[in-house]
This record gives structure tokens, C-alpha cells and sequence, in this order.
């Protein structure tokens, strides 16, 4: 099957208004998907400002519920009513900083589904897990834990030690960790799964070319332009 590629920006807690000029100066192709996953406060701006493009606008996490006494949260009914049609759930840092849990993600992207959104949902190892063997047993236990029911969604593998560090997997762990998180999947084929590891322009080529790399997850290379078209150049 045919999948088609996509390169998805994670903004994290960056970015103001000046920052949008960044979707002028993107390059896009008609045979790459672009989708850019900003802060909620950019959101509605930058849907405006893509309206007429191709490019995907992304929120970076919702609530699980619609609506309710959930203060400085917001729900994925929100995200998608100011323009977002993708959303991120169970990043590292979530899980992370914010002890979300697979039942927690899962219920999250149920929401995100519920709402017209379509969750790229997170799993990855520690450093710990990988030296210690269990890579593969941990994110396919997630995988589980955090899948909705059915589609569509979309899976990233991000390695946790490789995100923010300047780190990346070799190109055989990946190749067998997407070869794995395909297998787990009851409709694999169908679902494209990104890779999300410090990728950057000068190791964008290697890691998309890839068996089971449908794309990637840029972090902290999304915020230039520069630097997340030759991303997009290279898939």
C-alpha cells in the first residue's frame, strides 16, 4: 500500500505572532504532506494564514473531555474550532512533565477522533529500556494501552532519548522499531508512522528513506524555515 509522506512541525512553547511570517517563506510540494503543530495562542492565526495552501495546522494536546471545570485546559472541540485539524497526544514531554498515562493518551485521541481531529499519537523508549533490551516491549505496550479503537490516527516514534539532545537512533534501530510498530498495528499498512528524533536537514534523507518511515516529527528544526524546508526537500 501506498502511503504518502509527511513531515509534521512541532512548535513546542515557542513562537509569537512575528513568528508567522514562517508560512510565507514555506515550501511545500504536492507530493509531501505539511502539517505544523503550533501553540494553542497561534492556532487561529495561522489557519487564516494557510487557508488557501495545502499546509495542515496541528494543536500539540487536548483534553479528554468536551467541555467542563478543567481550568486552563482545552478541549480538541476547541482546537478544531479555531482551525487545527490535527492534534498531538502523548508526546515524551506529557508523559513526562505531566505523568500522562496510555489510558490517559488513548482517551485523548478518542476525544481528538470524536471531535474531527486526527491524533498523532506518541510512544518512544528511554535510554534505560533500550540498553536494557525491552525497547520494542515497551512502545508496543504503549501502543496498546494508547490506540483508539479505529483510525484514523497516526502513530510517531520517538526514541526519549533522542529528543532535544542532538541524538539520533541508528538507522537499523529505527528501521526495526517502525517494523515493529507496524506489525502491532491491526491495520499497519494503512497507518503512517513518523519518526521523531532530533531529525534535522543533514539526517532528514537517510531516516525518510527508510522501509516504514512514512515521515518525520521536527522538533526544534520546524521553527526555522530554512531549516524545515530542506526537511521537506529531502523526503
Amino acid at each position: 500500500m501506498s502511503r504518502r509522506v509527511l513531515i509534521a512541525g512541532n512548535w513546542k512553547m515557542n513562537g509569537s505572532s512575528a513568528d508567522l511570517d514562517f508560512f510565507q517563506a514555506l515550501e511545500c510540494r504536492t507530493d509531501v504532506d505539511v502539517l505544523v503543530c503550533l501553540p494553542a495562542t497561534l492556532i487561529a492565526k495561522a489557519a487564516t494564514l494557510t487557508a488557501q495552501s495545502e499546509i495542515k495546522i496541528g494543536g500539540q494536546d487536548c483534553h479528554a473531555a468536551p467541555k467542563g471545570a478543567h481550568t486552563g485546559d482545552l478541549s480538541a472541540a476547541m482546537l478544531a474550532d479555531v482551525g487545527a485539524q490535527y492534534v498531538i497526544t502523548g508526546h515524551s514531554e506529557r508523559r513526562a512533565d505531566h505523568g500522562e498515562t496510555d489510558d490517559g493518551v488513548r482517551a485523548k485521541s478518542e476525544a481528538a477522533q470524536a471531535a474531527g481531529l486526527v491524533p498523532v499519537i506518541c510512544v518512544g523508549e528511554s535510554q534505560d529500556d533500550r540498553e536494557a533490551g525491552r525497547h520494542i516491549e515497551i512502545v508496543t505496550a504503549q501502543l496498546a494501552g494508547s490506540l483508539p479503537a479505529e483510525g484514523p490516527f497516526i502513530i510517531a516514534y520517538e526514541p526519549v532519548w533522542a529528543i532535544g539532545t542532538g541524538l539520533t537512533a541508528r538507522a537499523e534501530d529505527i528501521a526495526e522499531m517502525h517494523a515493529a510498530i507496524r506489525a502491532a498495528l491491526p491495520i499497519g499498512e494503512a497507518v503512517q508512522i513518523l519518526y521523531g528524533g532530533s531529525v534535522k536537514p543533514k539526517n532528514a534523507a537517510e531516516i525518510l528513506a527508510l522501509e516504514d518511515v512514512d515521515g518525520a516529527l521536527v522538533g526544534g528544526a520546524s521553527l526555522e524555515a530554512e531549516s524545515f524546508n530542506a526537511i521537506i526537500a529531502s523526503a
